[in-house]
């Protein structure tokens, strides 16, 4: 890692990056206190643009409903995420997870706990999700907001989109670190606070939760979070239920976890079934996605990656049918399966969009839940940074 000062820096043309202009390279640069910047080496593909999404869970006991909804609509929010553009660049999602304001959490940190880091792994952010429950406590935004800033990886470039979503019920201003200064900090890095008062508009206003969006351009809601999610079941819901057993045989999984994945994913089919037949659908258009990708445990994912070498996957680590194949044999397998899964998703897709219509004029707009808030956040704040959804 260098550092140069800014006399130094008046040498170098800097040619702002959008979705519309190609990046050259890999380097990034951070201003930093000191007047000086600093050249970080990105390990990111160049032509991918990260949505980063820091999910701030108020858990104390009257967010129950909060907990409910952020479960049931989970898969919608994917879903809507994954028709995200930004020219020819491919879209990366990453989600991390706190939860705040619980007893059961240490006080000395604050009632706050980092329950996964961001990670594109889906399965495992539903899995956090569903094992969240609520107890009474402290909740302090402006600490939990300044843990996540400082623990999380957050891109340095900012030609991604950096959201934090807090939603809770108290007053913003409690705890040890005032708001204002976690959002200064936010904002000299680019990442934008979004908050999401549990109760009356006016009140979120009155306790100071719109304030903590406005201080770094982001978004202030008001939900009714004890309202319980209404899924809209369509003609195309058994179909793609169907196809989505089809879809779970195409994977392969190898690996010391590759068995304990696959269990990990068919439970959490069933926790999206849990809720509604039509939640689970929206986890099998989630399944169809670009953003579902599970290369360290599935062989069809990982062949994708040019690195990986299949070569260098021990008959041990397969499945017991596969263990007697030769390597010519298992990548023409892996390939059928790879062909399998690409025509099953496509047919879901295309449902998909069918799926979409019927809902769309079958149900009436509802902007009270926290699916809305986070969707409609994330597309006025993508479009700053040239992302779209047509």
């Amino acid at each position: 890692m260098k550092t140069i000062n800014l006399w130094g820096l008046l040498c170098l043309l800097i040619v702002p990056v959008s979705c519309n202009a190609k990046n050259n390279g890999n380097s990034e640069l951070a201003f930093q206190s000191d007047n000086s910047y600093q050249i970080y080496t990105s390990k990111t593909d160049p032509d991918t643009r990260n949505i980063q999404v820091a999910l701030l869970l108020d858990t104390s006991n009257s967010m129950d409903g909060l907990i409910d909804q952020a479960k049931a609509q989970l898969w919608e929010i994917v879903n809507e995420l994954s028709y995200a553009k930004c020219g020819h660049y491919k879209i990366k999602l990453q989600i991390a997870l706190y939860e705040y304001g619980n007893d059961r959490l240490p006080s000395q940190e604050g009632y706050i706990r980092q329950v996964l880091p961001f990670s594109d792994d889906l399965d495992e952010i539903s899995k956090e999700l569903f094992a969240l429950t609520t107890n009474g406590g402290n909740e302090y935004c402006g600490k939990v907001i300044n843990t996540s800033i400082n623990q999380l990886d957050w891109k340095k470039n900012n030609d991604h989109l950096k959201l934090i979503f807090i939603a809770g019920n108290e007053p913003f201003t409690q705890g040890p670190v005032n708001y204002k200064d976690a959002a200064i900090d936010a904002k000299e890095k680019d990442i934008t606070i979004n908050t999401i008062f549990c109760g009356n508009y006016k009140q979120g206003i009155e306790t100071k939760w719109k304030n903590g969006a406005d201080l770094t351009n982001g978004e202030y809601s008001a939900i009714d979070h004890n309202r319980e999610t209404i899924h809209i079941a369509t003609p195309y819901d058994d179909i793609i239920l169907q196809l989505n057993r089809r879809l779970n045989n195409t994977y392969i999984y190898y690996g010391n976890e590759g068995s304990k994945k696959m269990s990990l994913q068919a439970e959490q089919d069933s926790n999206a079934r849990s809720y509604s037949p039509a939640n689970a659908v929206s986890r099998t258009v989630s399944k169809s996605s670009g953003f579902y990708k599970n290369k360290s445990w599935d062989l069809v994912d990982a062949v994708e990656d040019e690195n990986f070498e299949i070569e260098e996957v021990e008959k041990e680590e397969l499945p017991q049918e596969l263990k007697g194949k030769s390597k010519t044999e298992l990548k023409q397998y892996i390939a059928e399966k790879g062909n399998e899964r690409k025509e099953v998703q496509q047919k879901i897709q295309e449902l998909n969009k069918k799926r979409i219509e019927y809902i769309k004029n079958n149900s009436k707009k509802d902007d009270s839940n926290l699916e809305a808030a986070l969707i409609k956040a994330i597309k006025t704040q993508g479009e700053r940074k040239s992302f779209s959804w047509e």
